[in-house]
């Protein structure tokens, strides 16, 4: 049985590989390629197939071999790249990736989706090209010489201990090579044991030399190491194909993969003229679980830093003393800590929304509807299990939009839209947050509609008096859904509640914006990381809570005259001219304030998605620092207006206010009597 860290090796490497294809096919969509994004995208299908060859991945081989026999003609100029072709290149690097998720799955091949595209690209190929293609498969153990043409290259490998260890056999990469062309092989033996008891499995002895003839370039025989390169030592160069073969020559210690052939100094180009070589970029691949370890101690040395400070404080010292120096010290470089592991496992969110192209142009198909998907700040790095666990409510949301949102052609037409919708689905970093948008431009929520469904559902009652606000998020009930016939989109029960709780375990918030006619908006904020935060300290009832930093506009002191009231028992802060609500979060849990007047407490001014600004009033502000985010959901469950806990340097465990959660019904409702008593105020000047 194959090593399940192998396996994983290559998945990984196809992520990187089918990044590469989806660039470039968007390139030559967008008629910005080059010969080189041809052959990038020719090495992405063809290395993608040449891997999964060695895992007998038939599925993976065999429809990649036909896409890239076609993406051959496209860079023989044997095809020309028309709309017709783009867009079944497109589907086959759908295929292509459906077809390695299903591998990674251990599932078979969707037949009934990787048939047609199969056709279609088998309609580009000659006949002549599907006899080539067909005898290839039927003798890959053949090999012929060639007439002599093309440039020799000599390859000289030493593998690593590592190389065997990851499975890896010489014998296959010389039978690669051969299937190249002609090749002659010699073994470098000379650092084999003399005596046979003294042998080592586990180390590498052999060093090989194979001559390859015939070859255009150095390309394919560096494509067939791509998966092992850093577990041998590599050299190819040009031999002329009248020399003697080379000595024997014995490799340093140690491993050291070369990028390129070693010149001599009489060859080399004049500095003026010599290009200098790109060095390619490093990266270290580390297990998971690793980089888990190593967060949970940065979270421990922030506690124990809290810790400290809490004895310090307690101590009395004197403000001159140069033990204070030394914590803020160890505050920064805890800081500096917890900001690079927290980058280790940040990455850029374009793989996530390349896999959303590819479900939007399924969906699509599936509905019949012209879509084009535009995505913005690809760049934008969240850690890593964010990214993990966006995927499915991404699908279910891009699936939604097409499903419901945008209109068919002729429906749009009547509207005066262009024919093909178009759903943005943009990332970017807002105030320590990350904030993903999904936008289309379609007819936008049927809020009468919605809301005869949830009166029938026993949601609401029938005389509820509901905001447009409130109306929208009835579609995050359970169960709740508009579709009015069962399909392969919708129509199950499975509704946007799905999406809210995979945000909200998230720590993450979600909010909807709608105009009739124009289309939708879903905005998710998300945090930076799910570790570690920065936040308030806050007194409240007797209680030590915690506020993340990110939602505070300001703190204020409120004299009288800035207080003003609205109703019965609901006080307002004035503040540069305009009113905003205050919300007593010790009346808000339950308990009793250290003081009834507000004059005598703190207002954090707050800013959320759904109320603009609201003022939250709290007893004391104690501190401002670090705090280590623990979740609650595993042992209590969701607790409205609160996202989790943590532990301060007195030991105690501190609730996180969720800003948002508390806003978003007394706010929401006190801002909604505010603009009514505006509005009013107009309607009578």
């Amino acid at each position: 049985m194959m090593d399940s860290a192998i396996l994983d090796a290559f998945f990984e490497e196809c992520e990187d590989l089918l990044v590469a294809l989806s660039d470039g096919l968007a390139d030559m969509r967008e008629g910005l390629a080059d010969d080189e994004t041809l052959n990038a995208v020719f090495r992405s299908v063809h290395s993608i197939k040449g891997a999964a060859g060695a895992f007998s991945l038939e599925d993976v081989v065999g429809f990649a071999h036909i896409f890239e026999t076609v993406l051959d003609d496209v860079r023989s100029k044997k095809l020309a790249t028309d709309e017709a072709l783009l867009r079944v290149l497109q589907r086959a690097g759908d295929i292509l990736a459906n077809l390695i998720d299903a591998a990674r799955d251990n599932l078979p091949a969707d037949r009934d989706q990787v048939d047609p595209v199969l056709r279609e690209l088998e309609s580009f190929l000659s006949t002549d090209d599907l006899v080539e293609e067909e005898f290839v498969f039927e003798a890959l153990t053949l090999s012929f010489d060639t007439p002599d043409s093309g440039t020799d290259f000599e390859v000289s490998f030493h593998p690593s201990a590592e190389f065997y260890a990851a499975g890896n056999d010489p014998a296959l990469f010389i039978s690669a090579l051969h299937d190249l062309g002609p090749c002659t092989v010699q073994a470098e033996t000379v650092k084999l044991p003399t005596d046979l008891a003294d042998f080592d499995w586990t180390k590498g002895y052999l060093t090989w030399h194979v001559v390859v003839a015939d070859q255009q370039n150095d390309l394919a025989i560096r494509e067939i190491f791509e998966f092992a390169d850093d577990l041998c030592a590599l050299k190819v160069h040009e031999t002329a194909k009248d020399d003697p073969q080379p000595d024997a020559v014995s490799l340093p210690e140690e491993v050291e993969t070369v990028p390129e052939p070693d010149l001599d100094p009489a060859q080399a180009a004049p500095p003026s003229t010599q290009k200098p070589s790109k060095k390619p970029a490093s990266t270290l691949r580390v297990d998971p679980e690793r980089v888990d370890r190593l967060i949970n101690a940065v979270g421990e040395l922030i506690i124990n830093q809290s810790v400290i400070s809490q004895r310090i404080e307690e101590a009395s010292l004197p403000n001159s003393s140069e033990l204070y120096g030394d914590l803020d010290n160890y505050k920064l470089l805890a800081r500096e800590i917890q900001e690079g592991v927290m980058a280790i496992r940040a990455q850029p969110v374009k793989p996530l929304f390349q896999r959303m192209l590819r479900i939007a142009r399924e969906a699509a198909d599936a509905t019949g509807k012209d879509v084009n998907l535009v995505t913005d700040g690809e760049a934008t790095e969240v850690d890593k299990i964010v990214v993990e666990r966006l995927a499915d409510p991404l699908t279910h949301m891009i699936r939604n939009a097409i499903d419901h949102g945008i209109e068919k052609p002729e429906e749009r037409a009547k509207t005066d839209k262009p024919s093909t919708g178009t759903l943005r689905l943009t990332a970017s970093q807002r105030s320590g947050s990350i904030v993903i948008e999904i936008i289309d431009d379609g007819k936008g929520l049927n809020r009468e509609r919605i809301k005869e469904i949830a009166v029938s559902k026993g949601l609401i009652s029938a005389d509820a008096q509901l905001s447009a606000q409130e109306i929208d998020h009835l579609l995050f009930a359970p169960g709740f859904s508009t579709a009015t016939e069962v399909t392969n989109l919708s129509g199950r029960g499975v509704g946007m509640d799905v999406v809210k709780t995979a945000i909200t375990a998230l720590g993450g918030r979600i909010a909807i914006n709608s105009i009739a006619g124009q289309g939708t908006t879903f905005s998710i904020t998300l945090p930076l990381t799910l570790a570690v935060m920065d936040g308030m300290i806050i007194h409240v009832g007797g209680q030590t809570m915690v506020v993340p930093i990110t939602s505070i506009l300001e703190t204020i002191r409120p004299a009288s005259t800035d207080l003003a009231q609205i109703g019965l028992d609901n006080q307002l802060l004035r503040i540069r001219g305009d009113y905003v609500p205050i919300i007593d979060l010790a009346e808000r849990f339950g308990v009793a304030p250290q003081s009834p007047s507000l004059t005598d407490r703190v207002l954090l001014l707050i800013q959320t998605e759904s109320v603009s600004q609201c003022a939250i009033a709290v007893d004391d502000i104690l501190d401002q620092r670090q705090v280590v985010v623990k979740s609650m959901q595993g042992t209590y469950g969701e607790i409205t207006g609160i996202s989790g806990a943590t532990i301060l340097g007195d030991g105690k465990i501190a609730l996180i206010i969720d800003p948002d959660a508390i806003a978003a019904g007394q706010g929401n409702a006190l801002s909604t009597q505010i603009r009514a008593q505006k509005e009013d105020a107009y309607a009578t000047t």
